[in-house]
């Protein structure tokens, strides 16, 4: 037992004081330890969300779920960007009102955002070192996506560093750190298939052992995980669809809520007619290219009407009433027209 000096002495003092003071408790009574201080204050209530009319609340209005490949220095292709140009992009989304969810989050309508902003899913594909790298320290690099993410929410602690990774087998130069380090701070790691093949070219088997031997890597990394969603490589779906989602090979089963396109469009609320086995998504690269998540963002913020904006309330989903057929019926016990 660790002993304090002078702690005899104070603790004689107090029990001479205890049993002289009334305040100790009522006469002939002990006083109870498990008793609050009569003047203790209660916590402050939750403030209840605000009216989801006064605020343009639509939980049914379309989210950009952004695609992102190399961030690196020296961008080469059409799906890579500079540190820099990442970082203004989280600015541009920061400023306009969005908030970051999981792909999981997404499909699943799981959406506990500040009411009036916005939801938007960073997602990024084929896992490698541009996106995730360690410094000497364990850290990652402050040039990396996760390194200029991390840091964009130390700075912006409502901004939360938070993105779904699709990862082939030996990701981030296979770095046997990164993967329960994303578990462990928050991000989604979501499948890519083992090898980045045209899953169109191969026959069943072949596609579902290219997802079965990726889900296998992930939980031997990070054990207990859960692999939710998946990205089409080259945004080329199997030829039964269905293979996307759920199938089995070499004794592992894998059942996924949603496979993500390449492009090239903001998605349907979660809460609407989505379709799990195409959700669409934006890319975000060098420079300008078609269709590109400037253009969407430009597009959404000139029309503000169309995109989805939280009520603050993650047990109820707001719209206007005129907006009651965009609905999906599996939701109608969560839903408030306004």
């Amino acid at each position: 037992m660790v002993r304090y000096p002078g702690t005899r002495v104070r603790v004689v003092a107090a029990a001479l004081v205890c049993a002289v003071a009334t305040a100790c408790g009522a006469a002939g009574e002990p006083a109870s330890a498990g008793t609050p201080p009569s003047n203790s204050v209660p916590p402050p209530a939750t403030p209840a969300p605000p009216d989801p009319a006064a605020i343009g609340a639509d939980e049914l209005g379309e989210v950009p779920i952004l695609m992102y490949h190399q961030v690196t220095a020296a961008p080469a292709g059409e799906y890579d960007q500079s540190p820099a140009e990442f970082r203004a992009e989280l600015d541009r989304l920061y400023r306009e009102g969005y908030r970051p969810i999981t792909a999981a989050q997404y499909i699943s309508g799981d959406i506990d955002i500040p009411a009036g902003t916005h939801p938007v899913v960073l997602t990024f594909d084929d896992s490698t070192g541009s996106q995730l790298r360690f410094t000497a320290a364990g850290e990652p690099a402050a040039d990396c996506a996760a390194g200029v993410l991390e840091r964009f929410a130390a700075d912006h602690p409502d901004f939360p560093a938070r993105a779904t990774f699709y990862v082939n087998n030996e990701p981030f130069e296979a770095d046997p750190r990164a993967l329960p380090w994303l578990a462990e701070h928050g991000y989604e790691i979501g499948a890519h298939t083992a090898t980045h093949p045209d899953l169109a070219g191969l026959d069943a088997t072949g596609v579902q052992q290219e997802l079965a031997q990726n889900v296998q890597a992930v939980t031997a990394a990070v054990p207990g995980a859960q692999v939710r969603t998946m990205a089409l490589p080259l945004g080329s779906s199997p030829a039964d669809p269905g293979l996307a989602l759920a199938g089995t090979w070499g004794g592992t089963t894998y059942r996924f809520d949603a496979a993500m396109l390449v492009g090239a469009n903001p998605a349907l609320s979660p809460f609407g007619a989505v379709d799990p086995v195409a959700i669409p998504r934006i890319r975000s690269g060098l420079g300008v290219v078609p269709f590109d998540s400037a253009y969407w963002l430009d597009v959404l913020a000139a029309d503000p009407a169309r995109r989805y904006t939280a009520d603050g309330d993650p047990e109820r989903i707001s719209f206007p009433r005129a907006s009651t057929g965009r609905l999906d019926p599996r939701w109608a016990d969560r839903a408030h027209a306004y």
